[in-house]
């Protein structure tokens, strides 16, 4: 989750927005703070593009797919990416359930393999998973990703040699709220993160600790604002929103190379931050 960053998807508010009317008629019932605006919407997000092109990354663009909702902006969610390919999710969700298939024939017409999915009464959302390495893969479970989701990430990864550690979220605002497992913690290097102490489970707390992760802590002020909300797109190399002076300090103090872009409509708006907004698809360094 932290070496350079190669292919990422990004679905820009043209596609996932659509129309003024679309967002009147959907941004009470998904849950966003308030209707996003279209024009400020796809200015917002050609910046968060320039700064993933200014990396060397290939963006890709998710087209528009009936089905989906406001929500699809957020394209982290709809699946998780392995080195064989995309494991694509059952949202937890429900009204972003159309997303998993969208991004699969996305992916199918980008060559991208499909190697499994999360189906049946299962759920998972790729807001809640984590890799610490390229064999071990953090899941939270909570409201989101249900315990028959991480039980068939288990079985999907371990023929792949991958170790699949679930560890519990906090109810925190309830079924209607939003915690993801990355609202929790953004990796920035292989030893050093961004962390909100105090929800932090206890078993990824240890397992950061015999790490010897560093952790840096989220400023409480800055929490809603999404200062935990962090993307690196390289080893202490981060993209951020603006207006978290006190997270980017931190970060920066840390000798991190930080990079921000506003995003009041395409991201405080609907509750997701730059993490959210990209589905990385390829790292190497």
């Amino acid at each position: 989750m932290v070496a350079p960053l190669r292919r990422v998807v990004v679905k820009r508010p043209r596609e996932a927005f659509r129309s003024a009317e679309a967002v009147a008629a959907e941004w009470r019932r998904l849950g966003f703070t308030g209707p996003p605006d279209l024009g400020r919407a796809e200015d917002e997000h050609a910046r968060l593009v320039s700064l993933l092109e200014q990396t060397g990354a290939e963006v890709l663009c998710l087209p528009a797919a009936d089905g989906t909702t406001l929500d699809s902006i957020f394209v982290h969610d709809a699946a998780l990416v392995c080195d064989r390919g995309a494991i694509v999710f059952r949202t937890g969700k429900r009204e972003r359930r159309g997303e998993g298939p969208a991004l699969a024939a996305a992916l199918a017409a980008w060559g991208v393999p499909v190697v499994g999915e999360v189906g049946g009464e299962a759920t998972a959302e790729g807001g809640d998973t984590l890799w610490l390495d390229g064999t071990t893969l953090v899941v939270g479970r909570g409201f989101r990703t249900n315990a028959a989701g991480v039980a068939q990430l288990h079985a999907l990864l371990a023929p792949l040699g991958v170790d699949v550690v679930g560890v519990d979220l906090p109810s925190w605002d309830g079924p209607k709220g939003l915690l993801h497992l990355q609202s929790l913690v953004s990796l920035l290097d292989r030893d050093l993160a961004l962390v909100w102490r105090r929800l932090l489970p206890v078993p990824l707390f240890e397992m950061l600790s015999e790490r010897n992760v560093r952790m840096l802590d989220v400023p409480d002020e800055e929490i809603a604002l999404l200062g935990g909300n962090v993307l690196a797109v390289a080893p202490r190399r981060a993209v951020m929103l603006d207006g978290l002076p006190r997270t980017r300090a931190r970060l920066e103090e840390a000798g991190c190379d930080v990079r921000t872009f506003r995003g009041l409509e395409i991201a405080l708006k609907g509750n997701g931050g730059p993490t959210c907004l990209t589905r990385p698809l390829l790292r190497s360094d």
